[in-house]
């Protein structure tokens, strides 16, 4: 796992108290005082796994920090600040931060929630083959180069993925799918005739989506 953390602190007691204790933990901490030097670095290496921001910033607030960082790459952030308010919590929240820890805590709370945020975003990134999916941005690539599915193509590729060299029947495809319930066979036949174009699947040989005569189909690796 990359334990890679952008730590942005103005209150230098508070970021080497914090960058002390992740590399305690085994986690590469690069810290930050003033938030536009971290913008800077974070825009040329995005290798980070997690940022963890404080509010009170000089230069520049810190959920604007946040748009900023989240408009480069889209990776988790902790809010870490003394802004406690509920007021202020809703707003990060409404913004999508992954988690917000009101000054004081204790360090401790900080490493195991990023842990657990670092393990959720794994389990929701999956590679299979030539195949690296993204189900939290709905993104998949192969071989690199990105796939445009629709929202129904992803929930079906999706569902084979995760039942992978499984059969699956068109009606547990319909039910895992936001298509109405009334859909008919068809429908979900030429979903897959676009999805197996869409990742340059050929439909007389298929290679990654198989059908499987009379019952529907299987995502084979």
């Amino acid at each position: 796992m990359n334990k890679k953390v952008l730590l942005i602190e103005d209150d230098l007691q508070m970021q080497n108290l914090i960058s002390d204790y992740l590399k305690d933990y085994h986690f590469d901490c690069t810290s930050f005082a003033n938030p536009k030097e971290a913008l800077e670095e974070f825009s040329k290496n995005q290798d980070f796994s997690i940022a963890i921001l404080d509010l009170m910033l000089p230069f520049m607030d810190g959920f604007d920090l946040f748009k900023k960082l989240k408009s480069i790459k889209d990776i988790p952030i902790i809010i870490s600040s003394a802004r406690g308010d509920i007021g202020n919590k809703i707003h990060g929240f409404e913004l999508g931060v992954d988690d917000y820890l009101a000054k004081p805590y204790e360090p401790r709370e900080l490493v195991l929630r990023i842990e657990y945020i670092l393990k959720k975003y794994k389990n929701n990134k999956i590679t299979i083959g030539d195949f690296e999916i993204d189900k939290d941005n709905k993104e998949v690539r192969v071989d690199d180069f990105p796939v445009e599915f629709t929202k129904i193509e992803f929930e079906i590729f999706i569902f084979l993925i995760e039942n992978l060299n499984k059969i699956s029947s068109r009606e547990q495809i319909l039910h895992a799918t936001s298509l109405d319930i009334n859909t008919k066979n068809r429908t979900i036949d030429m979903h897959i005739s676009n999805i197996r174009y869409k990742i340059g699947d050929d439909s007389k040989n298929p290679k990654y989506i198989k059908s499987v005569w009379g019952i529907g189909y299987k995502f084979v690796s």
